[in-house]
């Protein structure tokens, strides 16, 4: 099947290409200028005083849950309409994540269902932005200062979303962020870990490169052979090829904004005049960038969400279902014996939700074509 309009199309430039071929040319490709300067501007852009690039975002939010310590027995408090990965970080420590339900208006974490999670095991919180709308920080932020859990933020789909105009990666102990193709900007496979704290930015460079006490780039400046190894790392680096793919899209990152946000508009404009759709709804306190438009298929519209995917796709519209919830899950099913009630919100959404297509370059004419097929 040859797609009309695909669910996503990454936009990559003629600059993109001679950055990359510009790495190319060096000695280093691992560990070199170009990692040195995406890291700076991305900590710029987010205004946090530290950013360390790795392999992924789920690299990232594992990194965060080792840089916090965490210890069998622990639990996390996790959304449960995420991709795995937010869940998965915290098994990788052998602790557990504790799925909990999310607000119907902006498919995020609630803080009500926060605190009825809340044990003695609690360690932390992790908060999915989802689809490029932050969540409640205010609110959450409050709930972890008064019983003593850290904040960490899934960013994956929130590099230039902001809570009360303070960029979402700054807001937490640490900003998790993706560069998977489908995201706002891309490495091909790729993310950062931003922070304000020094000392979970040398924890977090120290095991993402091996648990070694001496890192590549030092050797360059001093005149030194001897390493040990210090904890248990891993090698989550992200390389010079990668790296100036990301520098050079991070660029462009508010042009890549704005029209995902035009698009989105047109979007809102046209669907909300077919009945039984419905459009997301924007919180006035915050910003959305539209990682995802996503719509609910309310039972008013003449057939099921599954039906209109399958119908799409005949006619070469690529959409996505994202997520169907983490509780629903076999691994968290058999492992930890989840109830699939108790998560009405998720259990509801995952029958209505359909992510439609919106990538950068996206044309009018392709958003006319999928709105007449959602007519």
């Amino acid at each position: 099947m040859i797609m009309k309009v695909p669910y996503y199309v990454p936009w990559i430039t003629d600059n993109d290409r001679r950055n990359v071929q510009k790495s190319l040319k060096q000695r280093w490709l691992t560990d070199g200028p170009f990692l040195d300067k995406f890291e700076n501007k991305f900590r710029q852009y987010i205004d946090v005083k530290f950013s360390s690039g790795v392999g992924s975002a789920t690299q990232a939010l594992h990194l965060s849950m080792r840089a916090l310590g965490l210890s069998p027995g622990d639990e996390v408090i996790v959304p449960t309409f995420t991709f795995a990965s937010t869940a998965n970080a915290v098994l990788y420590c052998g602790a557990k994540p504790i799925l909990t339900d999310v607000d119907s208006e902006t498919f995020n974490i609630s803080p009500k269902e926060i605190v009825k999670n809340i044990t003695k095991k609690t360690k932390a919180i992790i908060v999915v932005h989802y689809g490029g709308q932050s969540c409640d920080m205010n609110e959450i932020l409050s709930i972890g200062k008064k019983y003593k859990l850290k904040v960490i933020e899934d960013c994956a789909h929130a590099l230039g979303s902001t809570f009360k105009n303070k960029k979402c990666g700054s807001i937490g102990l640490t900003g998790c962020f993706s560069f998977y193709p489908t995201k706002i900007i891309t490495t091909g496979e790729g993310g950062m870990v931003t922070t304000n704290d020094k000392s979970i930015l040398n924890k977090v460079n120290n095991l993402k490169s091996q648990g070694m006490s001496i890192q590549a780039k030092e050797r360059e400046t001093k005149a030194v052979w001897k390493y040990d190894i210090i904890d248990l790392g891993y090698n989550y680096r992200l390389d010079e090829i990668r790296s100036s793919l990301g520098l050079s899209q991070l660029n462009r990152v508010t042009e890549i904004n704005q029209k995902r946000i035009r698009i989105a508009q047109k979007y809102n404009k046209l669907i909300k005049k077919i009945n039984g759709l419905s459009i997301p709804i924007k919180k006035s306190d915050r910003n959305h960038i539209y990682h995802l438009y996503t719509i609910k298929v309310e039972k008013e519209y003449p057939i099921t969400r599954d039906e209109l995917f399958a119908n799409l796709f005949k006619k070469g519209i690529g959409t996505s279902v994202q997520y169907y919830p983490l509780h629903l899950m076999s691994l968290y099913q058999q492992t930890y014996k989840n109830k699939k009630h108790g998560f009405p919100v998720a259990n509801e959404l995952k029958d209505k939700i359909l992510c439609l297509p919106i990538y950068a370059q996206m044309t009018d004419k392709a958003i006319q074509y999928v709105v007449s097929n959602l007519k």
